[in-house]
């Protein structure tokens, strides 16, 4: 079993996770994050003062997946988050973890039956 955590652009959280769905990846939590990488903020201009936004506004999307969900998993958020046919810097990052036990809460289901 693994944790999946994609920060991707706001824009791309519909898309990706229609994408998802359509594989049978359905249960995920999405959270709102500010942050930046390589672009170290950005340059904006309000009533005609420019001033400098060092955090960018990103989405996490964390996903849990059994090992065999995993690749697909991945070449779905991977392809679909992209900005571009090559990317951009910005698009965003993703992160696998190992998950060494999962208790669904509401039932008495434990390990991977319980993603």
């Amino acid at each position: 079993m693994k944790l999946i955590v994609a920060v991707i652009q706001p824009t791309k959280l519909d898309s990706v996770r229609t994408a998802l769905a359509e594989v049978a990846v359905e249960r995920l939590t999405v959270f709102d994050a500010e942050g930046y990488g390589r672009q170290r903020g950005q340059t904006a201009t309000f009533r005609g003062i420019e001033y400098q936004t060092n955090l960018l506004r990103k989405v996490i999307i964390e996903v849990a997946v059994n090992d065999d969900f995993l690749e697909r998993t991945l070449a779905i958020i991977e392809n679909v988050a992209r900005t571009g046919q090559e990317g951009n810097i910005g698009d965003g990052k993703i992160f696998v973890f190992p998950i060494e036990q999962v208790v669904q809460i509401g039932g008495k289901e434990r390990g991977p039956s319980a993603v």
